[in-house]
Parts: C-alpha cells; structure tokens; sequence
C-alpha cells in the first residue's frame, strides 16, 4: 500500500528529466504551443519541482537553448576531428555531416532558426541568445575560411552560413529526401575550391 508521498528527485536529476521533456515537446511542437503543464506531464514530475528548478518557462527555454548550443559544437567539434588541421576537408566534412543529419525523416529543421520566427523581438532575452549564438557560427565560419587561405573570406563565411540555414529551410519545405541537401557536399566542395582559386 502506497502513501502517496514522492520521493524527493536529486536537484541534477530533476533538470536533466525536465529538459528532457522540454526538448522533445519544444522541438517537435513549438515554444509557444508547448505549456508548462505540458512539460510537466511528460517529464512526470510535479509543477512545483519545475519551478523549483526554472523560475519561469523563459527560464527553461534559455536552458534549452543552452543545451542545443552546446550539442552544436559538440558536432561541430566532431566533424572537424576527422580531419585534423585540413580545414578545406573539415568545412565539407561538417556539410556531409549537416545534409545526414537533414535527411532524417524526424528532423524538424534548425531549433535556433525555429525559436528566432517564435520570438521576433530581437531585444527578448531568448531571441538575443540565438542571435550571439548565430554570430559565434558565422565566426567559425570566418576562421574557416582564413584558414583556408580563400581570397574573399568574408564572402566565403557569409555563403557557407546561408548554405547551412538554406539547408534547414530545404529539409522543411522540400521533404528531408530533397535532392538538393544530398547534393549540398559537392555544392560546398565546389564553392570552397572556386574561392581558394579566385585572384
């Protein structure tokens, strides 16, 4: 026979479940057409112990974000040290990666471009999150392309991230089977060797 008493979760735990759950819904359903309680049934954790650990749900959204930040060098780190200090093969390495993971048949396209169209008050916490997030891309991007010796390598940096946002948008308005992101490695490899061989 039960007491109805829960038994007290681990502060560490509660968050890790509670994001969990926030990333799932989030991500597959929207910020704003995901509640709190929503979040709370999921995680299967009472809304006090939400609260306990995210003081508002603008709270838990820069947790998640955060978290999808950090899983984003985490595979951009990844994809780099498969080509140790060759950065021309490192750069198209990580578009090889991006098309396979925008093939997928459960991808719903960038979460950080998704919260940006959820939240177009560029001055709102969330929003300025994505945006420093954004801009740290677009300079590893440039360090890429310096790194490459490319003649314009602002100009590189800047069409290799709309590449990868053009890539995003594909998957949602042409299927994640789009003919187009199978191509974009060789679309890549063609731009970088075109920009190193420009005067």
């Amino acid at each position: 026979m039960t007491t109805g008493k829960r038994t007290r979760i681990p502060r560490e735990q509660a968050q890790e479940i509670i994001l969990n759950a926030a990333e799932e819904l989030f991500y597959q359903e929207g910020i704003h057409a995901v509640s709190v309680d929503a979040v709370v049934e999921r995680a299967g954790i009472n809304k006090m112990s939400v609260y306990r650990q995210f003081s508002s749900k603008t709270d838990l959204i820069l947790a998640y974000i955060s978290r999808k930040q950090e899983a984003f060098w985490t595979e951009w780190n990844l994809s780099l040290s498969k080509h140790p200090d060759q950065p021309r093969e490192q750069l198209i390495q990580f578009f090889r990666d991006l098309a396979a993971k925008a093939s997928c048949t459960d991808y719903r396209g960038c979460c950080f471009l998704n919260v940006a169209v959820e939240f177009p008050d560029t001055a709102h916490p969330v929003r300025e999150l994505v945006t420093t997030h954004q801009k740290r891309i677009h300079d590893a991007f440039l360090v890429m392309a310096e790194a490459l010796g490319a003649a314009h390598p602002s100009e590189l940096a800047y069409t290799l991230r709309l590449l990868m946002e053009g890539t995003y948008a594909e998957s949602q308005t042409y299927g994640t089977d789009s003919a187009a992101i199978q191509m974009l490695p060789v679309i890549v490899e063609k731009l970088i060797d075109t920009s190193i061989a420009s005067p």
